[in-house]
């Protein structure tokens, strides 16, 4: 197979894998694990049809077709095993799957089902990592491997984390369907906790060699709109998207040509990508004008919109942006917050001001250990005119951090300080 038909085919699994495990869970009464093998082998038979064939001029209908025709047959053989078992008593056998009454039933709009397996995926019952494992593989279309590389690890634990997902998940029986109103509140809160977490990771990797991962990025924008689109009344979906579509725009300009990490204030900002920036602008609107300016997402995005307001670093306010913070850490307390509060003040209003805050933080044992920590008191300390001190703390913000790139600029501002 040539190489454009493999990327073409590769391409085509992406974007088209998750609608078909989502029809095909609705089909199969919230089986996961089944739906997902079925998609699999819709695709094998794509795969050794299409090269010699041709692809079909609508590739989608093709394996939607399939699928649905491949899970008909199951359901069929469910019920041929029931009719001819229904004398040993139906405790022997388990209850068969309804058939399909009509095609009216599976002509039910595509993002309905996208909405209910995101639900699934994401629900608690499965812990932080499972749902992220679980939501890239059925709703990103990503292999085990690519999860396993994207986050640093061994391709099996991955596999095995995404197995007893799907294990659990049929255990408690849980649902093909999204929440009630009443229980949304909470279930859609797990579900942007996975999609944050997924596009965190792909905005800043936490280990390894790439500063990025756009792919994870894009993966979690792709969830993010899916979930705007069929719950459009929600400001924290708004907020959520809005803030991704910010951080998001300014991709381009966060790596030089070798993949050297470029911080905020370097950064060259003809390269943000200003149509992005809109489309995050308006969900920001959005999201407040449905009554969430208080909510963390849309707080998060309005912090990124006073950066991407500023057209040159200097004239960002970072007063206004300190305010956000303040609230920010009231509606959501977090060391993190916090430190993140710091900055913008010692920005603000120099560092002198922020030293403080700063210093009662490095006593919080949750940011022992934490990289970001370190670099804020290196930049602070480098301010203040205490050299040897913010050289230390960038060696030692160095040798905290997970990611080489991240490591090579604290490493570089270490002899900088020295050499100066």
């Amino acid at each position: 197979m040539d190489t454009a038909l493999t990327q073409r085919l590769d391409t085509l699994w992406r974007m088209e894998a998750p609608a078909l495990i989502a029809r095909l869970t609705r089909m199969l009464g919230g089986d996961v694990g089944r739906a997902e093998e079925l998609a699999q082998d819709t695709w094998l038979a794509a795969l050794e049809r299409w090269p010699a064939q041709g692809v079909p001029d609508n590739p989608g209908a093709w394996l939607m077709t399939t699928a649905r025709n491949r899970a008909i047959d199951v359901l069929r053989q469910h019920q041929r095993v029931a009719g001819q078992h229904a004398q040993w008593g139906s405790e022997l056998e388990p209850q068969p799957l309804p058939l399909p009454d009509d095609s009216d039933a599976l002509q039910d709009d595509i993002g309905d089902d996208l909405l209910r397996l995101m639900f699934v995926a994401c629900h608690p019952v499965l812990s932080a990592d499972a749902r992220v494992a679980l939501t890239l593989r059925l709703l990103g279309g990503l292999t085990t491997d690519e999860i396993a590389r994207a986050f640093l690890q061994p391709e099996p634990t991955i596999a095995q984390r995404i197995v007893r997902a799907k294990r659990t998940l049929a255990s408690k029986q849980v649902p093909f369907e999204v929440p009630r109103h009443a229980a949304l509140p909470e279930r859609l809160e797990s579900v942007l906790e996975v999609v944050y977490l997924v596009f965190n990771e792909g905005y800043t990797a936490s280990a390894g060699d790439d500063w990025m991962r756009p792919a994870l990025c894009e993966e979690a924008l792709r969830l993010g709109r899916v979930l705007q689109h069929r719950l459009p009344t929600w400001p924290q979906v708004h907020g959520l998207v809005a803030l991704m579509e910010l951080q998001a725009s300014r991709a381009a300009a966060r790596v030089d040509a070798h993949g050297n990490a470029v911080l905020l204030p370097d950064q060259d900002r003809s390269r943000w990508d200003w149509l992005q920036i809109a489309r995050g602008q308006a969900a920001l609107r959005q999201a407040v004008a449905l009554g969430g300016a208080d909510d963390p997402y849309v707080l998060q995005a309005a912090i990124a919109d006073c950066h991407a307001r500023a057209r040159r670093a200097q004239d960002t306010d970072w007063a206004a942006m300190a305010a956000l913070y303040a609230r920010l850490a009231q509606r959501q307390p977090s060391p993190v917050v916090s430190l993140n509060q710091a900055v913008a003040v010692s920005r603000a209003q120099g560092a002198a001001a922020a030293w403080p805050l700063v210093e009662q933080l490095a006593a919080d044992a949750r940011l022992q250990g934490y990289a970001p920590l370190a670099a804020v008191q290196g930049d602070l300390l480098a301010q203040l005119g205490r050299r040897a001190e913010a050289r230390a703390a960038f060696v030692r913000a160095a040798g905290l951090t997970g990611n080489a790139r991240e490591r090579a600029v604290l490493e570089a501002r270490a002899r900088a300080l020295a050499e100066g």
